[in-house]
């Protein structure tokens, strides 16, 4: 028996299947529901609509892909604010900052308590708590909201009104996009000439150049192993192109970020999309000469 309430998730991909596994684990009821015909995680009630997300839960939790996808759960035909809904929605996905200011807006507008609460971190981080919550909209529901949070993100930062949040994940994005890529190549650069990619990756990881990509994408790397993702191509491409909106509008070029983004397009054009975005390895690798015995 649970000795929590209900709480919702529309959404069961990565980083939904990892907030389903937080919920039930602190003894949460959960009911999700997924466009896709998914297979529940265990403890979660899945759902054929979102009709009993917004009758049956004290909180909803959004983790769909983009900011289109946020609108149509939200104000699409049999959306939830057309729901007649009242309980509150924290919003995890990673969307355009403008158009989620104006989304929290028409929530507001239909007594809906909106919260802004894109994740930094892999699927995999934040089903272990390590991923760091930046959290959006009104310090006062973020505190009524605590209990859910604290099992959702035990680290987190209130950085502002709603769409700020979502312009610090994208700034902590870009950097993080470009350490991948940059240890991609390095990794590269060192089994090219003649260094044990394993051993360089210990090494880097004790040196001046250590971030915190590298115990999470540096083993994926030289395993050279993409499957199971933790986080996709497609999902980060996503993101960078959020990021080269914003930094358009702002007249701010972002150089790195274009390489960046022409890489893995080439992952994408190889059917990679799925895979995880540590394959920017391959792009790299794929760029050079043949090595014999090498993955091409």
């Amino acid at each position: 028996m649970s000795t929590q309430g209900t709480i919702g998730i529309a959404g069961l991909g990565l980083m939904g299947r990892a907030f389903a596994g937080r919920l039930v684990q602190a003894g949460y009821r959960v009911l999700a529901y997924d466009v896709r015909s998914v297979e529940a995680p265990a403890g979660v009630e899945l759902q054929t609509s979102l009709g009993p997300l917004a009758s049956e839960c004290e909180a909803i939790v959004l983790a769909v892909f983009d900011t289109a996808q946020v609108e149509h759960v939200l104000f699409g035909a049999n959306g939830l604010a057309e729901a007649a809904l009242r309980v509150p929605v924290l919003c995890t996905s990673t969307c355009d900052p403008e158009e989620i200011a104006g989304i929290a807006d028409r929530c507001a507008a239909r007594g809906v308590a909106f919260l802004e609460l894109p994740f930094s971190g892999t699927s995999q981080q934040v089903a272990r708590g390590d991923g760091v919550g930046l959290v959006g909209g009104d310090e006062r529901l973020a505190q009524r909201l605590a209990p859910v949070l604290d099992v959702l993100c035990p680290r987190r930062q209130h950085v502002g009104p709603c769409g700020d949040a979502g312009r610090a994940k994208l700034a902590v994005n870009l950097v993080l996009g470009l350490h991948r890529a940059a240890l991609a190549e390095g990794l590269n650069f060192g089994r090219r000439i003649g260094l044990d990619p394993a051993r360089l990756l210990q090494i880097l990881q004790g040196s001046a150049a250590a971030s915190s990509v590298m115990p999470i994408k540096g083993p994926l790397m030289v395993q050279r192993r993409y499957q199971p993702p933790q986080s996709r191509v497609d999902q980060s491409l996503k993101d960078f192109g959020l990021i080269r909106a914003l930094g358009r509008r702002a007249g701010q070029p972002l150089p790195l970020a274009d390489v960046y983004v022409q890489l893995l397009d080439s992952c994408l054009a190889l059917g990679e999309g799925e895979q995880d975005n540590a394959i920017i390895h391959e792009a790299i690798a794929r760029q050079g000469s043949v090595v014999p015995g090498e993955r091409r």
